[in-house]
């Protein structure tokens, strides 16, 4: 139940995400890159200063930092990049299902084979994750942003599995945080874009740095070592349906009967791969 608990918490934050993300864009309270850039700077601060209250140091120079803070960075530049031309539903889908998809490949090399029932399980939420978030229609789809959303799907994707090995979830993140910054911020002053924030704007950010991504991530990183890699993949894809349904209730988005089958869909997915059946 304790590990039901802090998994269902850690989708909420991730899910807080998506709306704090999608309020301050489509608000005009902020731009894409200056959302990520005060996002990650507000997690490392607050990380930073929870990992000093408990005496404890930020393990900087560590071999897991390389492939932490470089998938944390990877994930931040594509998703933000990426929703200049992505609308928010087909950028979701692309998203998990890269997610899910280099979880699979990952664990699969390394010996760690799905069973049949989990495969079966990740099909139906992916389908259901498919049925609600794909438009109605022929849609044209961005190259360059389906890309760089691809490479985000694997960056955190990496950054779940790099998760499982991280003695101390705070610290790790702390660190992961602190070394992300200078990479993600002038990665996306490559890229471009016009620095456009109000007060609005980065009170979100930093709700979105400090709370939602940086102590979310934080009990990912925690109940990781108790998931199995392919369990750690399917239950996210309960994000966007709690993303969705926190639009419906926040936001005063509509409902439909498509969003009601397509979550049923993804939810009994996702038991299936997750729940064990007792033996008679």
């Amino acid at each position: 139940m304790k590990l039901f608990l802090l998994t269902a918490l850690t989708m909420c934050a991730f899910a807080a995400n998506s709306i704090l993300n999608r309020l301050a864009i489509e608000s005009g309270a902020s731009d894409p890159a200056g959302f990520a850039v005060v996002r990650v700077l507000a997690g490392a601060v607050v990380l930073t200063v929870l990992v000093w209250s408990k005496a404890a140091h930020l393990p900087l120079r560590n071999k897991r930092r390389i492939a932490g803070a470089g998938a944390l960075s990877l994930y931040m530049i594509g998703f933000s990049v990426a929703y200049l031309t992505l609308d928010a539903g087909l950028g979701a889908l692309i998203l998990f299902g890269v997610v899910q998809i280099t979880m699979f490949l990952v664990t699969s090399l390394t010996g760690n084979n799905p069973t049949a029932r989990q495969l079966a399980g990740a099909m139906i939420a992916l389908a259901g994750l498919a049925y609600v978030l794909w438009p109605a229609g022929a849609v044209r789809v961005d190259l360059t942003g389906a890309a760089l959303m691809t490479a985000a799907g694997v960056g955190w994707g990496v950054y779940s599995l790099v998760g499982r090995s991280e003695p101390d979830a705070l610290a790790g993140t702390a660190a992961n945080f602190v070394v992300a910054l200078p990479v993600t911020a002038l990665a996306l002053l490559v890229l471009g874009g016009d620095w456009q924030m109000t007060g609005f704007g980065y009170f979100l950010a930093m709700i979105s740095g400090s709370v939602t991504s940086g102590m979310g991530y934080a009990l990912w990183y925690r109940a990781l070592p108790l998931l199995a890699p392919t369990t750690a993949a399917v239950v996210q894809l309960s994000v966007p349906i709690i993303a969705i349904l926190g639009g419906v209730t926040l936001l005063g988005e509509a409902i439909s009967l498509r969003l009601v089958l397509g979550a049923a869909l993804v939810l009994g997915g996702i038991a299936l791969a997750v729940l064990r059946l007792k033996p008679r």
